[in-house]
């Protein structure tokens, strides 16, 4: 007869043993479930992933539910870092690894790739297709001036550089070339209101261009995402032999650092405050701002230079100056100018100028000063 109480003391020891501290397949800190299948710790966001997947993985929680003594002998002789030796043997320098903040669709594709299709196990002999970047296939893209979504046709092409889409399959050229120099990708599945979201952004010109696309699987969705990866790691490569990969990984593709709507005003600040939805790129040092979450082009971009050269984030409004119906306020001072905001509220506001001054506090690179002196002659 198993006992409860010495088998859950067990088991809480085991998580304190180094790999077993944070879940196994997102990272997050102190996991509070365990696969008694495959032997791995697990939190409980990536616990309800495993629950989809009976025939590879059984879950139970440590702290609530009845162990047995063979599963906690079982558990005791593996763990996680025994489940990465295995299940992570090899992974392509390019694939994506999720992180706990991450949406469902990478974290679940991520397990299925690991543990169900074993993609990465030493004895691999091929690597799947997402790992080449190349791909053709078909996805549904956002229409530029509507809402609808339509089937396009996509091209990667790693060799030639560049993501081509088409607006019919016999057309004879493609409605839009994109470098892949240009060229990111972020999962925003709650901005285009689909689980598979993704959105690809490029530079059109001294714009950035916004595409919104989805793909009812899952695992295409993904797949494209890490072929787009791959294909860009590859442009990495070549184009900066020197750099080191450590240096190149994060520039592969990347997030935002913070989306969401503020009211803004105009140069003269006398002009009425208006809802724009914005947009904080840590890489680009860009601050860009839209009438539209959606909209394929922004209205605006203020370049956010560092500190040392006379770039600041203040609390609040110059004297005077009142929001229309926000006033939580924010003052963005360039150079140039000020440029100012208001928020919802004060968790809000307090959000973006953490945000703001952890762009501001990077020092910058030779390209950023590149950067910061294309954005002043053109604005």
């Amino acid at each position: 007869m198993a006992d409860r109480d010495r088998n859950r003391k067990e088991l809480l020891e085991l998580l304190k043993i180094p790999g077993n501290t944070r879940c196994a397949d997102c990272g997050a800190a102190d996991p509070d479930w365990a696969s008694y299948k495959l032997g791995i710790f697990v939190c409980l966001n990536c616990s309800g992933i495993h629950r989809n997947l009976p025939e590879i993985s059984k879950i139970k929680s440590i702290r609530l539910d009845f162990w047995d003594d063979d599963l906690v002998k079982f558990m005791r002789a593996h763990g996680n870092l025994s489940a990465r030796a295995k299940y992570e043997a090899v992974i392509p320098l390019h694939y994506y690894r999720p992180q706990a903040m991450d949406c469902l669709v990478l974290k679940e594709q991520w397990i299925r790739a690991k543990y169900d299709r074993q993609e990465f196990t030493a004895d691999r002999t091929s690597q799947p297709g997402h790992s080449a970047g190349n791909k053709d296939g078909f996805l549904w893209k956002r229409g530029k001036d509507k809402a609808q979504f339509l089937l396009r046709r996509f091209v990667l092409s790693q060799s030639e550089g560049t993501l081509k889409y088409f607006t019919k399959e016999d057309i004879k050229g493609p409605k839009a070339t994109i470098p892949l120099k240009d060229l990111n990708a972020m999962f925003q599945a709650e901005k285009i209101g689909h689980p598979n979201g993704l959105q690809l952004t490029y530079a059109e010109g001294i714009q950035t261009r916004n595409v919104f696309v989805y793909h009812e699987s899952g695992k295409e969705i993904v797949d494209w995402f890490n072929a787009i990866r791959a294909a860009r790691l590859h442009y990495l490569k070549t184009g900066f032999p020197t750099a080191v990969e450590s240096e190149l990984i994060p520039r592969i593709t990347r997030n935002y650092l913070k989306e969401g709507y503020m009211e803004k005003t105009g140069p003269k600040q006398r002009e009425a405050f208006r809802r724009r939805w914005f947009t904080l790129d840590l890489q680009e040092r860009k601050l860009l701002y839209y009438k539209d979450s959606m909209d394929a082009n922004e209205q605006g971009t203020v370049y956010l230079g560092s500190k040392d050269h006379g770039y600041q984030v203040k609390e609040g409004l110059p004297k005077g100056v009142k929001g229309k119906k926000w006033k939580a306020g924010v003052t963005i001072v360039t150079p140039g100018r000020q440029y100012l905001f208001t928020c919802e509220n004060e968790k809000d506001q307090k959000e973006w100028i953490e945000a703001l001054n952890e762009v501001i506090s990077r020092p910058m690179t030779p390209q950023d000063y590149t950067a910061e002196a294309s954005f002043r002659r053109q604005s």
